[in-house]
């Protein structure tokens, strides 16, 4: 398994960041490494409630089917699946001092004989990081300012 991990911390309120953030189709605007989310499921974000997702990766665009399957307190963990991957995403929004501190893991387990190329593709996930966690902090910190 690749665990990525990331922590910003925001001058947005932690409940408006979990509001915002909890909303998976709003991804595209502060992950570029994520240009296509669609909700599949009508109504408030729920346990359950579904997406349709596009990630760049390595140049190509990989199709996954999310799925939230805790959202509870400050804490959202979806579930994303396709043929070659299993996705484990999830965001936990604390109070920090007036603002906010977000704590993003993504868990990356690849299916059938490309486990054994976990170690080669590590890096690549890694660097999936950084760009999203700017952008989620230049995000997050322009809805403060409004």
């Amino acid at each position: 398994m690749i665990t990525v991990t990331g922590t910003v911390r925001s001058s947005l309120e932690a409940g408006k960041a979990f509001g915002y953030l909890s909303a998976f189709e709003h991804t595209p605007e502060w992950d570029p490494g994520t240009p296509v989310v669609k909700k599949l499921t009508e109504g408030p974000v729920a346990v359950g409630h579904r997406y349709h997702a596009e990630a760049d990766f390595r140049g190509k665009r990989q199709t996954l089917v999310y799925e939230v399957v805790e959202l509870a307190g400050t804490i959202i963990k979806l579930r994303g699946e396709n043929k070659t991957v299993i996705s484990v995403d999830t965001i936990d929004v604390k109070p920090s001092g007036s603002g906010s501190e977000v704590r993003y893991t993504a868990e990356f387990q690849l299916k059938g004989w490309l486990k054994f190329a976990e170690p080669f593709v590590k890096p690549a996930f890694q660097s999936l990081a950084a760009p999203a966690m700017d952008g989620m902090k230049r995000t997050l910190d322009s809805m403060a300012s409004k």
